[in-house]
């Protein structure tokens, strides 16, 4: 399945694909990391920090669609490589955002779900 998932996340010019995404109840995701795509079972993020950014991110849930969303800036998480080897990594920046986007999508949280009041009432009034 993870090879599978990596082909379709490579197909769709995507950085990160979670199973619920192709319709498994797994908690598996893809992410386009050092250069490669690689898969993560299990990740579980152990520590987020205080300081937050807000950078702008897409789905492959919805196409098109691009939103302001406020994240942790650096990450600490463990999680299971394909040889069944568990790992801790700590994450900064661009990647702690990728894999909290991902993680979020395994507890069923997407990223429209957090979305600001300002951005909801636009999103509102423009349709």
């Amino acid at each position: 399945m993870a090879e599978e998932m990596k082909k379709i996340m490579m197909e769709k010019d995507g950085i990160g694909l979670a199973s619920p995404q192709v319709g498994e109840s797994k908690r598996l995701i893809t992410v386009f990391f050092d250069g490669n795509p690689q898969a993560f079972l299990n990740p579980k993020i152990l520590r987020k920090s205080r300081k937050t950014e807000i950078m702008e991110e897409g789905c492959l849930s919805f196409p098109g669609l691009f939103l302001k969303i406020k994240r942790a800036k650096e990450v600490n998480m463990e999680f299971v490589d394909l040889a069944g080897v568990k790992k801790r990594m700590k994450l900064e920046g661009f990647s702690a955002r990728v894999f909290q986007h991902e993680i979020d999508h395994l507890d069923g949280i997407l990223f429209i779900d957090k979305m600001s009041l300002p951005q909801k009432l636009c999103r509102l009034l423009k349709s």
